[in-house]
């Protein structure tokens, strides 16, 4: 298949690209939640150039799929929220925190600050703001954190948060990225019949896990073991699980998954597969937190296993890509050809530009088949501030999704796009044995700048 090829599948998909089968996209593990709003918040303002815009400041919060409610700040000022978009908890690599010197600092504010400490009139004291209500805490917090997540010259609007957040920024000192809720360490594996696939390590802070086995392990005769080789249906911090699959089994795949209740740490970053501005954990009330792992096998020849993360240091997403079958495994990435030798282990990083979403399918022998999909959100929007007239004075926290020109109308929550995006539909074809996959980018305006801080 050739690039130009790909150009004309990129405006709808082809007959060819309807037969994909849809996995769904492959997620690291942890709490997934829907975005509800702004709920608890007050007013701040962002001044640059002589120019300012008001801005609402606080407090949203999240629906935790399967139960559970999170509250969060924003960590990128400028980005706009989406309507009832889905976040997934990620580590600071993935997201603007990345390469921020100062994101230990953000970490110790949301520890010390509303609403983790709830005692209002003992934080006003320590800040010398007289009295704070629960909307001047979450402005004076949130105000903190985007002067060390953007760089950004904002003020809280009421007196007694802005002396919270002068008092916040003054005080913090780095504190450690929060260890994830719930992961699972080798979230693809895979091999050949007749052997124990894995381990899949589970990574959590959870007391135990609930184990639930392939959906079809009944017909399959495939099974989830320790590392003892007795089946199991729960787990705990460092247990090592395994794919028991029959000897006579065919070549086929299948996924495990296992799922918690507990507290979200405080600090988890969250990210969303939409262009939505990065929240990051304020505080958890007791939540449902998930992750998958996947194994594929084969008689024989190749036997991959892939796996996908944000690698914002390198600025794109790394594909690992395992072989334990006994023939070489080759694919082409970005017109580079890669061969994972037999027994072998190789990540790739497929570069992408700033705010690009991604969605494409890898095939491979034996009905291989996985499919990963987001959108890279390295950087905050930036320090510049452009073509205002004069600065909104209200601004309406219902207006989450819509963005408006610096000159004037609602920031979608805390955060405003002055860029119009130029949307262009890129395939690039990714030649794979026993198949291709077709890379489905949008690329929007370069006219965006870095912040700073980065």
């Amino acid at each position: 298949m050739t690039v130009a090829a790909g150009l004309a599948v990129a405006g709808g998909m082809t007959a060819a690209g309807a037969a994909v089968a849809e996995e769904a996209p492959q997620h690291q593990g942890g709490a997934v939640a829907t975005l509800s709003g702004l709920q608890t918040y007050d007013q701040a303002v962002i001044r640059d150039n002589g120019s300012s815009q008001r801005v609402p400041a606080g407090l949203f919060e999240m629906a935790v799929e399967g139960g559970g409610t999170l509250q969060t700040y924003c960590v990128d000022i400028l980005n706009p929220t989406q309507k009832d978009a889905k976040y997934q908890e990620t580590s600071w690599s993935g997201t603007s925190l990345n390469g921020n010197r100062d994101a230990g600092r953000i970490r110790w504010i949301l520890q010390h600050s509303y609403p983790q400490v709830n005692d209002l009139a003992a934080l006003a004291r320590k800040a010398g703001a007289g009295s704070l209500t629960g909307k001047t805490a979450a402005a004076g917090t949130q105000v903190a954190i985007w002067r060390y997540s953007d760089g950004a010259r904002v003020e809280a609007v009421d007196p007694q948060a802005e002396k919270l957040a002068d008092y916040l920024y003054k005080s913090a000192r780095n504190s450690a990225e929060p260890k994830p809720s719930l992961t699972l360490d080798q979230p693809a594996v895979s091999g050949h019949a007749g052997e124990r696939l894995g381990p899949v390590t589970v990574r959590t802070d959870a007391d135990s896990v609930t184990v639930t086995p392939p959906a079809d392990s009944a017909a399959s005769g495939v099974t989830i073991v320790g590392k003892d080789g007795k089946p199991v249906k729960s787990a705990a911090d460092g247990s090592r699980l395994y794919f028991d699959v029959p000897k006579d089994a065919l070549d086929g795949s299948a996924a495990l998954s296992v799922q918690a209740s507990t507290t979200v740490p405080v600090g988890r970053a969250f990210t969303s597969e939409t262009r939505s501005q990065t929240q990051i954990l304020a505080g958890s009330s007791e939540s449902t937190v998930s992750a998958t792992a996947t194994a594929h096998w084969a008689l024989k020849g190749a036997v991959p296993a892939l796996s996908a993360q944000k690698n914002c240091a390198k600025g794109g997403v790394d594909i690992t890509a395992t072989n334990k079958g006994d023939e070489p495994f080759t694919f082409r990435l970005m017109d580079f050809k890669h061969t994972i030798a037999a027994g072998a282990s190789q990540t790739v990083t497929i570069p992408l530009q700033e705010d690009q979403p991604y969605d494409f399918t890898i095939t491979g022998p034996s009905g291989f088949e996985k499919r990963f999909k987001g959108v890279l959100d390295c950087r905050t929007e930036g320090d510049t501030l452009t073509a205002r007239t004069e600065p909104v004075s209200e601004p309406s926290p219902a207006s989450a999704g819509g963005t408006t020109a610096m000159g004037g109308g609602d920031l979608a929550e805390t955060g405003s796009s002055s860029n119009t995006p130029l949307i262009i539909g890129i395939a690039v074809a990714f030649v794979v044995v026993g198949g291709a996959a077709v890379f489905f980018l949008r690329k929007k305006s370069d006219s965006t700048q870095p912040s700073p801080e980065d």
